[in-house]
């Protein structure tokens, strides 16, 4: 059955939202507890004499307060508005000297842009900030810190929205913790929040075009975004368009 990013099951492999390719996998919040299937971060800022997440660019008070203190990895995910299916990714280490940017990719996220309250064949990907615990794919662990599930549950087949082939897109993924069971493969069903709220949605391989509800980027940087996480530093993603960030 295809599962992935943000959408429902079908038959046949894993996907992303983009097809019904799709499981919109929402681990919320860290807010939230995991039992309610959010795994945010601890809302809280940065102590006064740190350079944080007050560091961290395009990020207003209401998206800062749901970094978790500990987090020390930060995907930030940057759409180009609300209704807009491009968008970009850095990847921000924190340092001694603050926050550091890595290189910024291009990027898609979901079709139809971004939303507060995502739900299931929405079309839109989940603004907010949500833990990254868990990885997996169907070619071989590249070399992360994360759990990695290797498997042909990954398999995704068809045409995105553009008509641009899909086969390729679940070599690589790390599941964003939206509506799902943090500590599992991201191919697991579970959704704590409720089936409606969509579930499976992931970073993943970049097939040019939008996606049902997650985020794509291109091939090397899935590999470069995988060794680099390491679940010791906390790390999550911050997503959503730069309006809704600056909040």
């Amino acid at each position: 059955m295809l599962v992935g990013c943000g959408g429902a099951k079908t038959g046949g492999g894993t996907a992303d939202d983009e097809r019904s390719e799709a499981v919109s996998a929402r681990d919320g919040s860290v807010n939230e507890s995991a039992a309610s299937g959010t795994t945010r971060a601890r809302p809280g800022q940065a102590p006064s004499n740190s350079a944080g997440p007050a560091r961290l660019p395009g990020l207003g008070p209401r998206t800062l307060a749901e970094i978790p203190d500990n987090a020390r990895q930060v995907v930030l995910v940057t759409g180009r508005d609300k209704n807009s299916s491009a968008s970009q990714v850095v990847l921000y280490r924190h340092t001694e000297a603050g926050w550091e940017p890595g290189a910024t990719w291009p990027a898609h996220n979901a079709l139809k842009g971004w939303t507060d309250d995502h739900r299931v064949g929405d079309l839109r990907s989940p603004i907010g900030v949500f833990a990254l615990t868990d990885a997996g794919g169907l070619l071989a662990d590249p070399g992360t810190r994360l759990p990695y599930d290797q498997g042909r549950g990954f398999t995704i087949n068809g045409t995105g929205f553009e008509g641009e082939p899909l086969a390729g897109s679940f070599d690589y993924v790390v599941a964003i913790n939206y509506n799902r069971r943090p500590g599992t493969s991201p191919l697991d069903w579970t959704r704590p929040l409720g089936a409606g709220k969509g579930g499976g949605i992931w970073l993943h391989v970049d097939h040019g075009g939008p996606t049902q509800a997650c985020v794509s980027v291109a091939k090397q940087h899935m590999k470069e975004l995988l060794r680099t996480l390491d679940p010791a530093r906390h790390p999550v993603v911050v997503m959503g368009d730069a309006a809704s960030l600056a909040r």
